[in-house]
């Protein structure tokens, strides 16, 4: 059912955004509410109190974010609170990103290598990356881990390569326990 809210609604957000030219604008908007949100869980109980009416919700939603984040946003953000929708929130914003990044073409990537990765080193994967799929831009983030011992994980999507040595080491290792002699 939450999948279900979150995708109705992120997909009205992201029609209104389309309709009105101001993806690039309600994109930024969405990540200063998050952050918002985040930086204040107090906000979500409120929002979650029972005994608190929704007008007085609403006004705590127009005195927080008016002036800060666009007038349709604010509105978009007024009809889920009159819905009763606010606990939905993070799955709306998810899918209305993730709706966002498909629109235009870009891909999101996490990177794991054994060791820290020089910048002309993380440009040479950023390049590889767009010449091998169809994303015409990519937000990358990369992690250390050295027990990978060599090599890289990359994850797009539900999608992984794995070259790292030591998931190379635990195929060996396990086609060795396998052979018969």
């Amino acid at each position: 059912m939450a999948k279900l809210v979150s995708k109705t609604y992120g997909e009205a957000l992201f029609d209104l955004a389309l309709e009105d030219g101001t993806l690039t604008t309600i994109i930024e908007e969405v990540n200063v509410v998050k952050e918002a949100m985040k930086k204040n869980p107090d906000l979500l109980k409120l929002l979650s109190h029972p005994k608190i009416k929704k007008e007085e919700k609403i006004s705590v939603i127009e005195n927080i974010f008016k002036g800060r984040v666009s007038d349709s946003l604010v509105g978009f953000l007024v009809i889920v609170v009159q819905k009763d929708r606010y606990d939905d929130l993070d799955g709306i914003f998810e899918y209305f990103v993730a709706k966002v990044r498909e629109y235009k073409n870009i891909g999101v990537a996490s990177i794991t290598s054994a060791v820290e990765l020089a910048e002309e080193q993380k440009k040479h994967i950023e390049q590889r990356l767009l010449q091998t799929t169809k994303y015409s831009q990519f937000e990358l983030t990369f992690h250390v881990d050295k027990s990978l011992i060599g090599g890289l994980v990359i994850r797009i999507g539900d999608r992984v390569v794995d070259s790292s040595i030591k998931t190379k080491l635990q195929m060996l290792a396990k086609d060795l326990r396998n052979a018969t002699v």
